[in-house]
């Protein structure tokens, strides 16, 4: 089997790809590329069994047919290190013999049979719908940070996803922190609901960045499957089995006390004060009144102590609330307004942080962090 492809168009594609390739698969044959060659058409798979994705490459001077399972690291490392040049692959299918050659060189490797390599699961009668890629790229980014971690809780280490004749909304919590992003642009007769998981969806977003198309979106929540389709890519992926958390029941309806700030000062005011908070809390203390806003924290441990006010208009009760400041810090970098409100009751009860101004009519982002017990 012999072909010639682009240097730059193969690196981009297997790049776009490789991220779905699992770093300790129990299948050796997974740490491999899938390369089908049908008529002038080379396919590109990399797979680690949860999450499959596929790029389709047009071929020129084609000779033969079939499937060969190729060395990720190897294949890669070397298209990075080379200048853009036609590449000609000649594939020994019986001896498992892979080898190509540029304007400046040959190379050799092992390769395998491609029949080894697991096939891509089917849906039979998925219900679809499509989105606008940026849409799709911006309601991942805003929410993706707040996944949870722990194994325990495996219906919360991703993503929400819920359609309705309204909005799409994306949902993501840890138990310390929730983000709820809906919009408007993308609406469905009957509503349904699935759980995303994390790391297809940490790949979909990078590779989305610099697409601006429509994305077919195909699901079946009966044998818990998707798959994204845009461009020359598909990524098919199972969902998050599981019941997510009710998150809408955790967000306080009724919040008095606003302090509406700058977000960008109050980011880099957390982050200089949250220095000096003590390393296994992360605890600041903001105090908050109609005169004045100071934002504290101190690590006993080590004598650290630091202190600011910073300008902000606040309405409410006289208060002290903590906050984890490393959570805060990191929802206020997910944000892209200008100015965000801080919406209390209690010291006690969640706190949520809204942009005042949303940056799209169609779209509504809102996040909640819980607040930690003040100790000092």
């Amino acid at each position: 089997m012999k072909f010639i492809v682009s240097r730059d168009v193969l690196y981009k594609n297997l790049s776009a790809i490789s991220g779905v390739l699992g770093t300790s698969s129990t299948l050796p044959i997974l740490d491999n590329f899938l390369f089908t060659v049908e008529g002038e058409i080379l396919t590109l798979t990399a797979s680690d069994l949860d999450a499959t994705m596929t790029a389709i490459v047009q071929l020129s001077n084609v000779e033969g047919e079939g499937a060969v399972a190729v060395p990720s690291k190897t294949i890669l490392e070397t298209l990075k290190l080379m200048e853009d040049t036609p590449i000609v692959f000649d594939i020994d299918l019986e001896n498992h013999i892979l080898k190509f050659s540029a304007i400046n060189g040959e190379y050799d490797s092992s390769c395998f049979p491609g029949e080894e390599y697991p096939a891509m699961k089917t849906m039979e009668n998925p219900q679809t719908f499509e989105i606008q890629s940026q849409i799709l790229q911006r309601a991942i980014s805003k929410t993706l940070f707040a996944t949870g971690n722990d194994e325990l809780r495996p219906n919360m280490m991703g993503v929400l996803c819920e359609l309705s004749d309204e909005n799409i909304t994306f949902v993501a919590t840890d138990a310390h922190k929730l983000v709820c992003y809906n919009n408007s642009a993308v609406k469905v007769d009957e509503p349904i609901s699935f759980i995303l998981p994390k790391k297809p969806i940490a790949q979909l977003k990078t590779i989305l960045g610099g697409v601006n198309d429509n994305v077919k979106v195909e699901y079946s929540t009966d044998t818990h499957h998707i798959r994204f389709s845009f461009g020359n890519i598909v990524l098919f992926s199972s969902l998050k089995e599981g019941k997510f958390p009710a998150y809408q029941a955790v967000i306080p309806k009724d919040n008095p006390n606003k302090f509406i700030v700058d977000r960008k000062a109050f980011h880099k005011s957390i982050c200089r004060v949250g220095i000096y908070s003590n390393q296994s809390t992360y605890q600041v203390r903001i105090s908050l009144n109609e005169e004045k806003t100071e934002i504290k924290a101190e690590d006993l441990d080590f004598s650290n102590k630091a202190e600011e006010n910073i300008a902000g208009a606040y309405t409410g009760e006289t208060m002290d609330i903590g906050f984890n400041s490393k959570f805060l810090r990191e929802m206020l970098e997910n944000m892209d307004c200008a100015e965000i409100s801080l919406e209390m009751s209690l010291p006690n009860r969640a706190a949520l942080i809204i942009p005042t101004e949303q940056d799209s009519p169609e779209e509504n982002l809102l996040m909640l962090i819980m607040p930690v017990m003040l100790n000092y």
